[in-house]
């Protein structure tokens, strides 16, 4: 092994312990039998999960997540599906401004679109609610579900629609069941993305909850009290995990049904 490539190697090792060792801390001290957060550990306890679990609160705090999570997912899917959809058919002379544009919450820092989106929605008179809390939702997680669903449609044989118009299907019933199976992977994959950006979400949430408390926000409350730092580190790391199960699963649904370099030989 040469030089550079143990130089590169110590970088890449060192990068992933930079990244992953606060998350890996967390996971530690929720299952620390102290409501110190400091070493050395008193011992082992998942006594902090029953606790979490009985905190008042949280359940009404994880119903209005999933509520606003749900709505979005299948929202923010629907849309980025469309506009995916219309961008890989149509030529168009400013397709990557327009793609650009699609993309531009993504770019926008949180607290500045959080701003933004509480002047547009004071002006018009809306009431704060888990409505608006949505609304800021699809606004960030669209991009997500544009980027996911594009490429599956670039990839897609156009000769199964024109086969499928050629026998006599409408647009719709040729998308419904030619164009729609066939995007079926990155449709679940982005589903199950924007649920989880949506699901740990602050900083909008933090702008436009009102007097709705969602699971970020229940988090937030919980750091005031030390004695409760534990039980906010439990429910954490139930968080954590369950996000990188979501995550995991979106990126093998994404995989699923895309063509191989083996596939793609055989075939030609």
């Amino acid at each position: 092994m040469s030089f550079a490539t143990r130089l590169w190697a110590g970088y890449a090792v060192l990068y992933i312990a930079v990244l992953y060792a606060p998350v890996l801390f967390l996971i530690l001290f929720a299952f620390n039998d102290s409501t110190a957060i400091a070493f050395p550990l008193s011992g082992f306890t998942t006594g902090w999960f029953s606790t979490m679990a009985n905190s008042p609160g949280l359940v009404d705090a994880l119903l209005n997540s999933l509520k606003v999570s749900s709505s979005v997912a299948v929202i923010s899917t629907a849309l980025g599906t469309m506009a995916a959809k219309a961008i890989s058919r149509v030529v168009l002379p400013g397709r990557p401004a327009l793609l650009g544009i699609l993309t531009l919450p993504l770019l926008v820092p949180g607290i500045v679109m959080g701003i933004a989106l509480l002047i547009v929605i004071g002006a018009i008179g809306m009431e704060l609610s888990l409505t608006t809390i949505a609304i800021a939702h699809i606004v960030y997680c669209t991009p997500f579900a544009v980027l996911i669903m594009l490429p599956r449609f670039e990839g897609f044989d156009r000769n199964l629609e024109d086969a499928s118009r050629d026998l006599g299907e409408g647009l719709f019933f040729t998308f419904l069941r030619v164009v729609l199976p066939l995007a079926a992977p990155g449709i679940v994959s982005s589903l199950l993305l924007t649920f989880t950006v949506s699901l740990d979400e602050f900083v909008l949430t933090f702008f436009l909850a009102g007097n709705d408390t969602t699971l970020p926000l229940y988090i937030w409350s919980q750091l005031r009290f030390p004695n409760k730092l534990p039980g906010v580190l439990a429910l954490s790391t139930c968080i954590l995990a369950f996000s990188f199960l979501l995550v995991n699963l979106a990126e093998w649904a994404r995989r699923r049904g895309t063509p191989t370099k083996a596939s793609i030989g055989m075939a030609s």
